[in-house]
């Protein structure tokens, strides 16, 4: 379960930015997590609360918010909405979507005291 591990690196990466703005607690977490990242939202979830016992973000809410993959399609020359890699273009039904959008996750915003 890769999930872990990037639930760790998320943490870690809180607590730096603990020790490097001074604060002491965070209450919110808001993580983007991209359609075509390959990442289980829910796996991140379940980690999560584990991984937070002891530093800053323990007992902080984790809002998930999830983005869409999106694609250019070089048949129809349209930016489009894909839900999956190497499927078809859901205007033309071509098969060269390149994908721009939705393959990333991140941590978007944090509320802290």
């Amino acid at each position: 379960m890769h999930e872990l591990a990037l639930t760790e690196s998320i943490v870690e990466m809180i607590e730096e930015e603990s020790r490097k703005q001074g604060f002491t607690q965070v209450r919110v977490v808001r993580l983007e997590i991209g359609a075509l990242s390959h990442v289980e939202p829910e796996a991140i979830r379940f980690c999560f609360e584990a991984v937070a016992r002891g530093g800053v973000t323990e007992g902080a809410r984790l809002e998930i918010i999830a983005t869409p993959g999106e694609g250019w399609c070089l048949d129809c020359g349209k930016i489009v909405a894909v839900s999956e890699r190497f499927g078809p273009c859901p205007d033309c039904g071509g098969y060269h979507v390149q994908v721009t959008g939705g393959e990333d996750m991140r941590v978007k915003e944090l509320e802290v005291d």
